[in-house]
Parts: C-alpha cells; structure tokens; sequence
C-alpha cells in the first residue's frame, strides 16, 4: 500500500501533476462556490469551450496558450454580461449565442492547421501529466490572483450573490461586481485547461461545490466541504489514472462524481430514516 502511494513519487512529472492538481482543485472549488449558489454551471461550460480558439490562436501565433486562453475566455465571460444587459436578453440566451460563436472559430482556425496537432487535442481532454515547470508557475500565478481577489471580496461577493437588490441598495457595485465574478470564472477556467481539459472543466468547477452545498449548511462549510473535495479528488484520480494506465482527467472527474452520489445517497437515507420515524406524542 505505501508503495503504490510512494513509487509514483519518484518520477517528476508526477509531482508537478499533483501539485496542479491541488491548485486548480482549491481555486475552483473556491470560485465554483459562488457559481453553484448563482446557478451558473451553464455558464462554466460555455466560457471552457470559448477558451478554445484563445488556444489555437496562441499555437499559431507560438505564443503562451495561457494568455491565448485568457484573452478569449475572459473577453467572452465579460462580452456575456454586456450582450444581456445591452440586448435586455436573458442570461443564458447570451451564453448561447457567445459560446457557440467562440467554439466555432475555434474549430474554424483549428481546422486550418494543416497536420494533425496533439497537443491542441490535449487542452480538450486535459493532460495534467505533462504540466511542466514554467506551466506550474504560470498556473500559480494566475491561481494566487484568483484567490486574492476572492479573499479581498469575500463579504462583497456574497452579499451581491444571496441580496443582489439588497448590496446595491447598500451601494454596493453589483454590476461591476458581476462582471468581475466573470473574469474570475475565466482565470479559473484558464488554470484548469491543462488539468482536465476544455469538455471535463466543468465538473472540476461545479462537481464539489454541488456536494458541498448537500452536505452543508452554511456557505463557509460548503465552501469547506468543496475545498476537501476539489483538492482531495485529483490527488486520488492521479493515482488511480497512473496504477489503471487510464485518461488522468477523465479519472479526476470520475472521482469527484462518485463522491457526489455517495453524498446524495446518503442524505437521501438521512431523509428517509427522518420520514420513517412516528413523532412523539
């Protein structure tokens, strides 16, 4: 048992998947908090697939796929807002549209590529295992501006996100918050490119938050129990995807799904062991 907890430990890359892995679980279990309480999980999945042409656009240009990556999920995030408050559109009718536009001209520049582009496959499936030094260190820097944020925002966010109507009668920014939250759901978007990929991300952000919220109470606990999860979960599927020779985000995702039903089961039996007792007299 410590062997197989001990042994992949020798190799490099091994490590540096491990520690991406508890970064971009801290920061999107943090981020995805908020996104579960505002029902944004739609919107997580459409600014991950806006990402795509950011990436290709940084292959072609050889530039870093991290600021290609940021450029157009951000752009995207904030161009969303602003279409539903300009157009008077509802939410996701925007969403719709942006993030169907983006994936499109990101298979459109993908499809100009002339031989066949592997690692370009990998940002949609994810390829945690080849995260290399300067990519950890990338992955940092923008996880270190995400959390900073959030910690300096912490009472703000929430306030805005539980009493919208009630933060900007207190003279709280809301739009402006909102467009910010935006931005912070596209860096985080951005981190965890390269751990799951462009198709799993969603989970990664909404997968322990929604456990979360069954298993707690409080926003502090949920944010709590989705930390536990989002950090525990890769750290197990990289060890499980190395042992089973088996795809290392789909094994993430895969991990922190499981987690989420044995959570549902179990209060769910909570509920009926409620409903099955008589009441006193």
């Amino acid at each position: 048992m410590i062997d197989a907890i001990v042994a992949p430990l020798a190799f490099g890359f091994f490590v540096r998947a491990l520690a991406a892995a508890a970064i971009v679980g801290l920061v999107c279990a943090v981020v995805g908090s908020y996104m579960v309480l505002r029902g944004l999980a739609f919107l997580g999945d459409a600014i991950s697939h806006s990402a795509f042409p950011g990436v290709v656009a940084a292959y072609l240009l050889k530039g870093p796929f991290y600021i290609g990556a940021a450029i157009a999920a951000v752009g995207t995030a904030l161009a969303i807002g602003w279409v539903a408050r300009r157009g008077n559109l509802r939410g996701d009718t925007a969403i719709g549209v942006l993030f169907a536009g983006m994936f499109a001209l990101g298979i459109f520049l993908f499809s100009r590529i002339p031989n066949y582009v592997g690692d370009l496959f990998g940002f949609l499936f994810g390829q945690i295992l080849g995260i290399g030094t300067n990519d950890l260190i990338a992955l940092a820097v923008l996880a270190v501006i995400v959390l900073v944020t959030v910690g300096l925002l912490w009472k703000e966010l929430l306030y805005a996100t539980f009493d919208p109507l009630g933060a900007a009668a207190a003279g709280l920014p809301v739009n402006r918050l909102d467009y910010l939250f935006l931005a912070l759901i596209a860096l985080t978007i951005v981190i965890s490119l390269q751990a799951v990929g462009i198709i799993l991300v969603v989970a990664m952000l909404v997968t322990p938050a929604a456990t979360g919220q069954l298993l707690a109470r409080s926003f502090g606990r949920l944010v709590a129990v989705a930390i536990a999860i989002g950090v525990g979960s890769p750290i197990v599927g990289l060890y499980i995807s190395y042992w089973a020779n088996a795809a290392s985000g789909a094994t993430i995702v895969l991990v922190e799904t499981a987690i989420f039903l044995v959570a549902l089961a179990w209060k769910g039996g909570l509920r009926s062991m409620r409903g099955g007792v008589a009441p006193a007299h």
